[in-house]
């Protein structure tokens, strides 16, 4: 943009000094020290394009970490990434410039993909120590550090960050404040007393809070609007789990899945939510199905006709199936599960997430299979 601004700048004033200059001696020397100040502006140009075309290789890199580290994970894929192939990247600049809080943050971001939460989260906490000047990069690591400690079950420290996420950064204040809510459900009223909030008053605030960006508003809003509104009746029926079932939407569940502990700590805690659910209908316990079988590598889906408000469960349930059958070999049954998936339900919470993922999956698949029969032996 820079670089535009200064190419029409210094245009500008050629142009004007060719052809709308009066013709008098006055006007000559105006013109020349115009076309002087153009000059000097077309040598800074030269030079900004000179110094971004040195650091375009590295620009390369980044935007390339990014995407493999953060965007795939979070969004756009089926949650693993090309951890390998960045931290290969990384590795040469982080030893460059141990410093560097871009560079901290990606080997942060690394550290969890990989489930080494508390490497992840030391290199969170450098990058906040690193730079004061860009808050808005602390607010990025305050949303990795939020998830870290959620991955840890180490709800007290998950709220302090989501808390302070709310109160500092204008993203998604209903996100936050469900997040929030989310955290307060899984301590007991002796453990919430500290914190001064309630967690129904706090999930009766998340439809209030909707924004919208360009007229839309935030996917990860409507899914939190959808889940909040049974706190809008005088005798709600509680979510069962909400922080884990936010951080199935996040692809959580394929980090946890690196360390064993973290995996039996997630299968432990599904366990006493569903001890507390056995007074309430049947719908409240079928997220907790779905969370359940991400720890356990096997599907059961529900019955569709028994969801009245979580009608993203059967296309996710869908989804995992199929990428429970890609993973022992069966990609004929998968390509079928995810086609299903991805042609019969439509209008459901993050359903454009859902679809990359389905998308991401069926590339997989394909792939795999195209790789078998390439490589299958030829006929003599």
């Amino acid at each position: 943009v820079c670089l535009v601004c200064l190419v029409i700048k210094s245009s500008s004033f050629f142009l004007y000094n060719l052809f709308l200059q009066d013709e008098n001696m006055i006007s000559f020397i105006k013109g020349g020290i115009k076309v002087r100040n153009s000059y000097q502006i077309y040598k800074a140009r030269k030079y900004l394009f000179n110094t971004f075309k040195c650091m375009f290789p590295y620009v390369c890199i980044y935007i390339y970490i990014y995407i493999y580290i953060y965007i795939c994970v979070y969004g756009l894929g089926t949650g693993e990434g090309d951890v390998e192939d960045a931290e290969k990247l990384l590795q040469p600049y982080l030893k460059r410039y141990p410093k560097g809080s871009i560079f901290l943050f990606f080997a942060g971001r690394i550290e969890e993909i990989k489930g080494n939460l508390d490497a992840a989260i030391k290199r969170f906490e450098e990058c906040c120590e690193a730079q004061q000047d860009w808050k808005q990069f602390h607010h990025m690591c305050y949303w990795e550090l939020m998830w870290c400690f959620t991955y840890k079950r180490h709800w007290k420290m998950a709220y302090f960050y989501a808390d302070l996420l709310s109160k500092e950064n204008a993203w998604s204040k209903a996100t936050y404040a469900y997040m929030k809510a989310a955290y307060l459900s899984m301590l007991s009223r002796e453990e919430c007393q500290p914190f001064a909030e309630s967690e129904v008053a706090l999930f009766r605030q998340v439809p209030g809070l909707k924004q919208k960006i360009a007229g839309k508003s935030l996917p990860t809003e409507k899914f939190a609007i959808r889940k909040a509104r049974r706190y809008n009746v005088e005798n709600a029926i509680p979510l069962p789990a909400p922080p884990l079932e936010m951080m199935y939407i996040w692809n959580g569940y394929t980090v946890i899945g690196k360390q064993k502990e973290l995996t039996e700590g997630m299968l432990k805690t599904l366990d006493e939510a569903q001890q507390k659910l056995e007074q309430h209908p049947s719908t409240a316990a079928l997220p907790r199905l779905l969370l359940k079988t991400c720890c356990f590598s096997s599907l059961l889906p529900p019955s569709e006709t028994q969801i009245k408000f979580d009608h993203y469960l059967v296309p996710n349930a869908l989804l995992e199936h199929g990428l429970l059958c890609l993973e022992q070999g069966r990609r004929e049954e998968a390509i079928k599960l995810l086609e299903m998936a991805k042609q019969n339900y439509k209008n459901y919470s993050m359903e454009s997430r859902t679809h990359f993922r389905i998308q991401a999956a069926l590339h997989k698949a394909r792939a795999s299979e195209q790789n078998g029969m390439n490589c299958s032996p030829s006929s003599p």
